[in-house]
Formats: structure tokens, C-alpha cells, sequence
């Protein structure tokens, strides 16, 4: 069973970055696609961000052109690069497969102050 431990969340001023990271349990880590989730209160959890096990990517609209997502598959680790933070993408960011969701990990808070 896969297990994620997100970290690298935190208060930030709207238009500062931030650089999230995820580590995978498993052995199997480089065979899946792999993506960053993130949940406001009251709102659905959504898929930012996602990479393939061979590095391409896909974002959703409104983070294009500011978050990077990559991974390092001998690390078991994928990252969210955040840059030019707004307001609105305050929320608890998961890491998670795609496709294939396991269990959900903790999380990390990121809050973005106006």
C-alpha cells in the first residue's frame, strides 16, 4: 500500500512562491503517473497538477504559467514548484496517484495572505 508524507506548506504573501514535496513509500513509485490535489474549506478536492512516469505534465487552468510540477524517481519524490502565489490557492495541498488514488496523507497547508 502506498503512503505519501506531504511537506513544504506555509504562510507566504500573495506573490510569493513556495515549493512543495512528496515522498512515496513503495517500490513501485515510477510506474505511475503523479499528481498534486488541493482542498479550500468548503470546496471539492481538485487535481492542480499532474505528471506522468515520464514527465509530462498537465495543470489545471488556473495555475498554468505559476506552479511547476516534476519528480525524481530515485527519490520517490515529486515536487510542486508555486510561484506567484494568489490568494485563492490557499488551501491543504495532497500528493497522491492519478488514476489510481491510495490512501490520502496529511497534507500540507499552504495559506497565501493578501
Amino acid at each position: 500500500q502506498a503512503h505519501f508524507v506531504e511537506s513544504g506548506g506555509g504562510l507566504v504573501q500573495a506573490g510569493g512562491s513556495l515549493r512543495l514535496s512528496c515522498v512515496a513509500s513503495g517500490s513501485t513509485f515510477w510506474i505511475f503517473a503523479m499528481g498534486w490535489y488541493r482542498q479550500a474549506p468548503g470546496n471539492q478536492r481538485e487535481l492542480v497538477a499532474g505528471v506522468g512516469h515520464d514527465g509530462t505534465t498537465t495543470y489545471v487552468d488556473s495555475v498554468k504559467g505559476r506552479f511547476t510540477i516534476s519528480r525524481d524517481n530515485t527519490k520517490n519524490t515529486v515536487y510542486l514548484q508555486m510561484n506567484s502565489l494568489k490568494t485563492e490557492d490557499t488551501a491543504v495541498y495532497y500528493c497522491n496517484r492519478m488514476g489510481d488514488i491510495r490512501v490520502w496523507g496529511q497534507g500540507t497547508q499552504v495559506t497565501v495572505s493578501s
